[in-house]
């Protein structure tokens, strides 16, 4: 699975790379703080899967990264994703490492 830290991440946003980011936590955590992303519930992943750019690489993030693992896995069993990336920590490690409440 290929992952990226929030440093790595935050420079491909800032030199305005062309990504995705999907935000993969519940609405209302989305809703507290989030990095840009668009949201698709990990419940509603493969459902939303339409949604998932096929061309541009994707990181797909939670609060811990966990979940955006299960999401990548069950994305990948069931389709031939090959740009997905999680982000390691997730919003949590996104926050210690820029103190900061969203872009």
């Amino acid at each position: 699975m290929q992952s990226i830290t929030s440093a790595a991440l935050k420079q491909k946003i800032d030199s305005g790379e062309y990504l995705q980011l999907i935000d993969v936590r519940e609405s209302f955590e989305h809703d507290e703080f989030n990095i840009g992303g668009i949201l698709i519930p990990l419940g509603n992943i493969i459902q939303q899967m339409d949604k998932i750019d096929k061309e541009r690489p994707v990181v797909i993030y939670c609060h811990k990264g966990i979940r955006s693992q299960l999401a990548i896995q069950r994305l990948q069993e069931k389709f031939p994703f090959t740009n997905l990336i999680n982000l390691i920590g997730g919003t949590e490690a996104w926050r210690k490492e820029f103190k900061a409440l969203g872009l």
